[in-house]
This record gives structure tokens, C-alpha cells and sequence, in this order.
């Protein structure tokens, strides 16, 4: 009897260590099911995110090689107008220095103009010397001619004298010393006259060589300055010419600038297109065509966690913003980048700040890339998100606005935008 007893205690303990073990086993199934479980999912997250990192690191790659190409693009117009300008200040040196040359020469030829100008008036000078030689010549010669007469007068007389001697000759002897004497005065006064004549030949011969001799000087002088003159002609007509082609040069460069300004003016007609698109419904910036979303609205103070109420609103906002940008014909083919940026104030370090901005921006995106707009028009490719922290505060009367630098600001960016801001510096600085 106490023999069965013991058995059936024997017999219920192993029952009831066997069911415990059969308890505990199936707990500890359901430990290590639980625990493979989770490591498939945590296995999937982390799949997720390396599909997600090798997705961002492809992004980064894309955009380094679009920034190489953009820089080497800019190095080389930066490289082209330095060549031109170089090219430009070149002709404008060798130009000046031609100038000068010309400006010396014409006031060396306004010299020699002067000295013969003066020479001119020497040699009017000697004519008008020369003209009074003349006239007293002439002069004399009246004289001589009136001496002539006089002595045809006398003549007269000698044969009326030699008339009244072979009519008295008892007055013959007289008469005839009278004639003596008067042919002896004719004779001092013919070889008188004949001196003066040569000696008023020889003078008037020299006066004739000297003139000949200064007509000469004159013809040579003319032919000089002829000479000159055709020279300056030339070197004017050089002159003009290098003038021209400097112009057409200006010209050249004055359309390039035109062109260059209106690739720049780009941006300007993109945001006139995109104000017109929007009219009333959204305020954008003027100058930079962006939208301002206060953080205020979208966050809780040091949140990046997107308020419930804010999401409709968000939701709307986006679709008529971007949906301008993407559908209308005068924007798209200039769009590059819908540009996410995060800003706060200046509340705090700069590194919680970045982080804050950026945490904002992302989860931003992240909410728009999940809405079916996003989806249908590809938006995707298109959106970047980034931080700015407290760098771009907004600041009245020179203090910061604290509840206006806390803001999300959607921007847009143009094919060859940063290139198009270098060149417009470039031609703003010359």
C-alpha cells in the first residue's frame, strides 16, 4: 500500500517536470522566433538604408562631376576673357602710342608749316623789297627817259644854233665854243647815263637771280610739304583704319556682352513667368522668385518632427508652387533643382543649429516626395534638401528678426545658374 503510493508521487512528479520542460521549451521557441524575426526586419532597415546611402552617395557623385564640369566650363570663359581683355587693352596701348606718334608728328609738321609760313613771308618780304627796287628802277629810268628829252630838246637848239650860224657868221667863232662846249656836256652826260644803266642792269640782274634762287627754295619747300602731306594723309588713313577695326572689336564685344546679359536675364524672366503662373494665390520673393514657409507653422520649437495640421496646408502650397514650375513651357526647360532649405535662428550653437535646419529640410522633403503630385510629375530627381542654420538670418533695420529667420524656404535652381552668376560678375567687374 505505501509501495503505490510512492509510485503515483514518483509518477506525478515526473508529469509535472515534464510539463515544465515542455512549457519552457516553447517559450524558449518562441524567444529565438522572436528574436530571428526581428533580426530579418532589422536586417531589412538596414538594407533600406544602405540602399538609401548608396542612392545619396550617387547624388553626391552626380553633382561633384556637375560642379567639375562647371568649373572647368567657368575657368575656361574666365580663361577667354582674360585672353580678350588682354587682347583689347593691347590694341588700346598700341593705339595710343600711334596717336602720340601721329599727335608728334602733325605738331612737327605744324612747325615746319610755321618755318615755311615764315619763309613765305621772307621771301613776300623780299619780293615787296624787290617791287620797290623796281619801282625806284623805274624811276630812274623816267629820269633817264626825261634826260633823253631834255637832250632831244637841245639837240633842237644846236640846230637852230647852227641854223643862226650859217645865217650870222660874224657870230660863228662864239656859237662855235658855245657848240663845243655843250657836245662836251653831251658827252659826261651819255657816258653818265651809260655808268647808271649798267650799273641799274647789273643790280636788277642779281635781284632777278636771287628771286630765281627763292623760287627755286619755294618750289623744293612745296614739294616737301606736298610730300609730308600725302605722308600724313596716309598715316590718317592708317589711323582710321586701326580706329575701325578697334570699333568693329568694340562692337564684337558689346553683342557678346548682350548675349551674356540676356543668358543672365534668364532668371529674371523665369520669376516674371512664375509670378504670372501664381498671380495672387502664393507670395514669392521678387528677386529670387522662393517661397517662405514660417517653422513656426510647420514645427514645434526645436522639433523636426512635422505637425499633423501643418501637412494639408504644406500639401497645398507645394502642388501650386511646384506644379507652376514643372508644367508651365517658359520655366521647365530652364529648371534644374527644386532646392529644400532649412533655416533657424541664431538661438543656440551653430552645430545644433545645421542640425536642426537640415533634420527640418529633409523631413519636408521626405513628406512631399510621398504625396501623388510628386509622384505623377517625377519630382524626385529634381528635389535636394540642406541646412543653412543661422547663416542666412533675416534682419530689420540691421537686428535679427527671430521669428522670421525660423523658416523653410522651396527655391529653384537654373541650368548653369552658378556659371551665369561668374560671367555676370566678370562683366560687372569690367
Amino acid at each position: 500500500m505505501f509501495r503505490n503510493k510512492s509510485t503515483d508521487t514518483g509518477s506525478n512528479f515526473w508529469i509535472s517536470y515534464a510539463d515544465l520542460m515542455a512549457g519552457l521549451l516553447f517559450v524558449f521557441i518562441l524567444l529565438i522566433g522572436a528574436i530571428v524575426s526581428k533580426s530579418i526586419i532589422l536586417k531589412t532597415d538596414l538594407h533600406e538604408k544602405e540602399d538609401r546611402l548608396s542612392l545619396i552617395s550617387q547624388t553626391l557623385k552626380t553633382k561633384e562631376s556637375k560642379l567639375d564640369e562647371f568649373s572647368a566650363t567657368l575657368a575656361k570663359n574666365k580663361t577667354l576673357l582674360g585672353e580678350k581683355d588682354k587682347y583689347l587693352a593691347k590694341n588700346k596701348k598700341d593705339i595710343e602710342d600711334k596717336k602720340r606718334d601721329i599727335e608728334n608728328k602733325k605738331r612737327d609738321i605744324e612747325t615746319k608749316k610755321r618755318d615755311i609760313e615764315n619763309k613765305k613771308r621772307d621771301i613776300e618780304n623780299k619780293k615787296r623789297d624787290i617791287e620797290d627796287k623796281k619801282k625806284l628802277i623805274d624811276k630812274k629810268d623816267k629820269h633817264i627817259a626825261e634826260n633823253k628829252k631834255s637832250l632831244n630838246l637841245k639837240d633842237d637848239e644846236i640846230k637852230k644854233l647852227h641854223k643862226m650860224l650859217l645865217d650870222a657868221n660874224t657870230q660863228q667863232d662864239l656859237l662855235s665854243k658855245k657848240v663845243v662846249i655843250v657836245q662836251n656836256l653831251l658827252n659826261e652826260n651819255n657816258s653818265t647815263l651809260q655808268k647808271e644803266k649798267k650799273i641799274h642792269r647789273k643790280t636788277l640782274n642779281d635781284y632777278k637771280g636771287q628771286v630765281i634762287v627763292l623760287s627755286d627754295q619755294l618750289t623744293e619747300v612745296n614739294k616737301t610739304v606736298k610730300h609730308k602731306d600725302e605722308k600724313l594723309l596716309k598715316l590718317l588713313n592708317a589711323l582710321d583704319e586701326k580706329e575701325t577695326k578697334y570699333d568693329d572689336l568694340i562692337v564684337k564685344l558689346q553683342s557678346q556682352k548682350a548675349k551674356i546679359k540676356s543668358l543672365t536675364g534668364i532668371k529674371l524672366k523665369v520669376v516674371a513667368a512664375l509670378k504670372d503662373e501664381l498671380g495672387n494665390k502664393i507670395a514669392i520673393d521678387k528677386q529670387s522668385g522662393s517661397l517662405r514657409l514660417s517653422s513656426n507653422i510647420l514645427f514645434d520649437r526645436g522639433s523636426a518632427i512635422l505637425k499633423e495640421e501643418a501637412k494639408t496646408e504644406l500639401k497645398q502650397v507645394f502642388e501650386e508652387y511646384i506644379g507652376a514650375l514643372v508644367t508651365s513651357t517658359k520655366i521647365k526647360p530652364h529648371l534644374d533643382r527644386i532646392i529644400i532649405e532649412g533655416h533657424t535662428d541664431s538661438d543656440g550653437g551653430y552645430l545644433y543649429n545645421l542640425d536642426l535646419s537640415q533634420k527640418r529640410a529633409f523631413a519636408v522633403m521626405n513628406f512631399l516626395l510621398t504625396l501623388d503630385f510628386a509622384r505623377e510629375h517625377n519630382i524626385k530627381p529634381l528635389m535636394i534638401a540642406s541646412g543653412r542654420a543661422y547663416l542666412d538670418a533675416i534682419k530689420v533695420d540691421g537686428v535679427e528678426d527671430k521669428g522670421a529667420s525660423r523658416r523653410i524656404e522651396i527655391k529653384f535652381r537654373l541650368k548653369n545658374e552658378d556659371a551665369m552668376h561668374e560671367i555676370e560678375k566678370v562683366l560687372d567687374a569690367e
